[in-house]
């Protein structure tokens, strides 16, 4: 469980807009025109008296490299899967396991955004776990939820997972 204290979740864009949608969301409780992050943006969410730093950092390939100068001190990786993007979906797993094979990011839980579930061809979770690979990690918490980052379904609940699954 987070103490009361400050946790610094990493926030990561792999479904175009939807990363920075869900950081606003979830900041400001109402939805946000947004652009491609280029660079980062950072903000402070505070949800069940926990503060989270939340990066977002931009997901194109020029600026991956550089994700991992924001991994030290990592406690969560948020990881935003565009779940009607078969045809990228493989480039997601790809990139999620980079960052978690990461000696920085050993210790950080994972929670993965299936968002766009309000599509009817959206992947569901259980695709979504199975596509990452997620259920052959043993070594750490990890938890897919699914999302909508436009109308804020799920986010909340990836956020009280968060809350209730990391070891402080």
């Amino acid at each position: 469980m987070f103490d009361a204290g400050t946790c610094t979740p990493f926030l990561l864009e792999n479904a175009a807009d939807a990363a920075q949608a869900i950081l606003y969301k979830l900041k400001l409780g109402q939805s946000v025109t947004t652009i491609p992050t280029v660079g980062f943006n950072v903000e402070t969410v505070t949800y069940k008296n926990v503060k989270f730093n939340v990066w977002d950092v931009g997901g194109q390939d020029k600026i991956r490299p550089l994700w991992r100068h924001y991994y030290t001190g990592t406690q969560g990786l948020i990881f935003v899967v565009d779940c009607a993007d078969r045809d990228r979906i493989d480039e997601a797993r790809q990139e999620l396991h980079k960052i978690i094979n990461d000696r920085e990011m050993r210790d950080a839980i994972i929670l993965v955004f299936a968002n766009k579930q309000d599509l009817p061809d959206a992947m569901k979770p259980h695709e979504i776990q199975e596509k990452l690979g997620l259920t052959r990690i043993r070594d750490r918490n990890w938890y897919v939820q699914p999302a909508c980052a436009t109308t804020g379904d799920g986010l909340f609940e990836g956020l009280t997972w968060l809350t209730s699954n990391h070891k402080s």
